[in-house]
């Protein structure tokens, strides 16, 4: 009997899921999101501002994706030539293609070559910082300003230059949609030189987290002594896209460390806790409503778009959908015509709005069909 409850309590317990436990970071600041939709799976402070040091580069290099070529040539200016460390020794006057200090910037996190990039996108680095602090806008991340290309920030205010772990997640994921930075940021090594060949670099990835995590894809590391050591990452298994920022790890050797273990931990959690799951099917019928001065009384809505997310085994369970209609409408209906919208709620988090729409046409009554209604209505009219 003793062993038959035994070997039932075994069978139990390894029938029950094991969750992962809650991620136990280092970092002020620490986020992490699902890379498909946005939505923040978890956070330490993850909407506080801190200084987030060069993974400020990440939104220099979407403005200068989206807005120049990578065979363009840029000269450098006395500016750029003489940003301090870390930086890959540029003269004034050298002139260079845009994807060669691109790639130098993001692989090594070069000081001159972001400023340099800036200034040959919008004349001056103060204009080309007021187009990445409004790009970040667009993007979603509002409570994020810049006041520097490359992350340096020891001459600003925390006003001046800040972001958020979830603000530079979100705008990581947005780079991620740009395969030519996936490519970038995927790079080991690469040789580069200046147009005259004169100035011969060796840049080798700094982001050792691309090297030591599977499905890693990179990012962007960052310290000033300001921020600590920052590190935004990204790492993909299958249909499974994460994207974590963590902000001031630590400072020193043992903060240069922890931000990759951060990291780790982060995605580990992420990877073991989430899992892909459509919670809204595209055509779904949901609800229905009632038509005025009409031969059909009834049209069904169908949802005009799904909803497919990473949710945890628990936040299934609390998904629920509302549809806000009309109870009537008047004839005609058109098949595909917009009738109300369906919510989506993770508990009190809105997660999409959906428009339902007309499963089929209604077409209003006929003058025929009108008259013989009042003929039918008057007999029965008279009847009582």
């Amino acid at each position: 009997m003793k062993r038959m409850t035994l070997l039932l309590l075994l069978f139990l317990l390894s029938a029950t899921p094991v969750f992962a436990s809650e991620p136990n970071v280092a970092a002020q600041g620490a986020a992490l999101i699902d890379g498909k939709t946005g939505r923040l799976l978890w956070e330490k402070n993850g909407e506080e501002p801190f200084a987030m040091a060069s993974t400020t580069k990440i939104m220099t290099a979407i403005l200068v994706l989206e807005n120049t070529d990578l065979e363009d040539i840029v000269t450098i200016s006395k500016n750029a030539a003489h940003q301090p460390e870390v930086h890959m020794d540029l003269k004034e006057g050298e002139q260079w293609k845009v994807g060669d200090l691109l790639s130098a910037m993001m692989l090594r996190s070069y000081n001159d070559a972001a400023v340099a990039l800036a200034e040959h996108v919008s004349g001056d680095v103060e204009s080309f910082c007021e187009r990445m602090t409004e790009k970040a806008k667009e993007i979603g991340a509002m409570e994020t300003v810049f006041g520097s290309p490359n992350g340096l920030d020891s001459h600003l205010t925390d006003e001046q230059h800040h972001s958020t772990a979830y603000d530079m997640s979100l705008i990581a994921a947005y780079a991620l949609e740009n395969e030519t930075f996936r490519e970038i940021i995927a790079q080991g090594e690469i040789n580069v030189a200046d147009l005259e060949g004169k100035h011969l670099c060796n840049v080798t990835n700094a982001d050792r987290f691309l090297k030591e995590y599977q499905g890693a894809l990179g990012v962007k590391t960052g310290y000033t002594n300001k921020a600590g050591h920052c590190f935004v990452g990204a790492a993909e298994r299958e249909d499974v896209l994460l994207v974590s920022t963590v902000l001031g790890s630590g400072w020193g050797t043992a903060g240069k460390e922890k931000k990759w273990t951060d990291t780790k931990v982060l995605m580990d959690y992420g990877f073991e806790t989430f899992h892909t799951y459509e919670a809204v099917k595209a055509e779904q019928i949901f609800g229905e409503v009632k038509i005025a001065d009409s031969p059909t009384e009834l049209v069904e809505t169908v949802l005009a778009e799904g909803y497919t997310a990473l949710f945890s085994e628990e936040e299934i369970e609390e998904l629920r959908l509302e549809a806000d209609l009309p109870k009537e409408v008047e004839a005609p209906v058109e098949k595909g015509e917009k009738l109300g919208k369906a919510t989506l709620w993770l508990e009190d988090e809105k997660l999409a709005e959906i428009d339902l729409l007309a499963l089929e046409t209604a077409y209003s009554y006929t003058l025929r069909e009108r008259l013989w209604r009042l003929a039918e209505n008057w007999l029965t009219w008279r009847k009582f």
